[in-house]
């Protein structure tokens, strides 16, 4: 069953009835990527947030320990309310729970950043086509700036815009900065590390019919690829494309963030 409010689908992944990535449903509703750090790294990940406001949009921020936040109009709880989740210690991915209530440590903060499933919505509007699939999300080599212990390459999500559109599609995310914003890049994908575009390292690759152009966004992945490598005790994310849901609009999220 496809869930109709956000609500709904927060509540079926709380039962877990919903294990599934959130791509291609609600359209024009925020989406959000999940981050969980220890108190005393948490000073460290705000100012990467910061200084990195393409790659990780800041919607909200816990107290050490909170696991219920409010986020624009939506009280959520961050260990139960999304599809599916990671867990690392010392650096190594130990599980992908479906909740979190028996891992939840009373030191940990919590951070919900903005997500590009956020304007495929307004894309499809623009007259722009959008995979309703989880979109192929790749390692570039693309430096995000440093804070304190935290630096590293920036994941970027990939999806195919007709040359035609190319500047419509920049136009429309532009005004989306809880959803990453206008692109990072578009075109050879070689200029941004990236050799085989077949070959994500997460999501589903698309495919590149003749006349389409590669283009590429900041992605919410990237606290997933520059934080295990600190050897952290304990941290969590969501699983790639299990996001969590909010009742607001982006329209109402991009509001906020000008």
């Amino acid at each position: 069953m496809i869930p109709s409010t956000a609500s709904e689908l927060r509540q079926m992944a709380v039962r877990g009835e919903w294990c599934k990535p959130t791509s291609g449903i609600l359209d024009d509703l925020q989406q959000a990527n999940l981050v969980i750090v220890s108190r005393d790294l948490a000073w460290d990940f705000l100012l990467f947030c910061v200084r990195n406001p393409k790659v990780c949009p800041l919607l909200a921020v816990g107290e050490p320990g909170e696991y219920q936040l409010q986020v624009g109009h939506t009280l959520v709880d961050v260990r139960t309310m999304l599809p599916r989740y990671r867990i690392w210690k010392a650096g190594s991915l130990v599980a992908e729970p479906y909740d979190l209530q028996q891992h939840w440590h009373e030191n940990a903060v919590a951070f919900l950043l903005g997500c590009s499933h956020t304007f495929d919505g307004p894309l499809r509007r623009a007259g722009i086509p959008v995979s309703h699939e989880a979109p192929a999300v790749y390692i570039s080599n693309i430096p995000c700036i440093q804070a304190g212990s935290i630096g590293g390459p920036m994941a970027v999500s990939m999806r195919p815009i007709h040359h035609s559109k190319i500047a419509t599609a920049t136009a429309v995310t532009a005004r989306y900065a809880s959803g990453h914003g206008m692109p990072v890049h578009y075109g050879s994908p070689e200029d941004i590390g990236i050799t085989d575009l077949s070959q994500p390292d997460f999501g589903v690759y698309p495919g590149l019919e003749a006349g389409y152009v590669p283009v590429f966004w900041a992605c919410g992945v990237t606290p997933q690829i520059v934080l295990p490598p600190l050897k952290l005790e304990w941290m969590c994310s969501h699983y790639p494309g299990h996001m969590l849901v909010l009742d607001d609009n982006v329209d109402f999220f991009s509001l906020q963030q000008t």
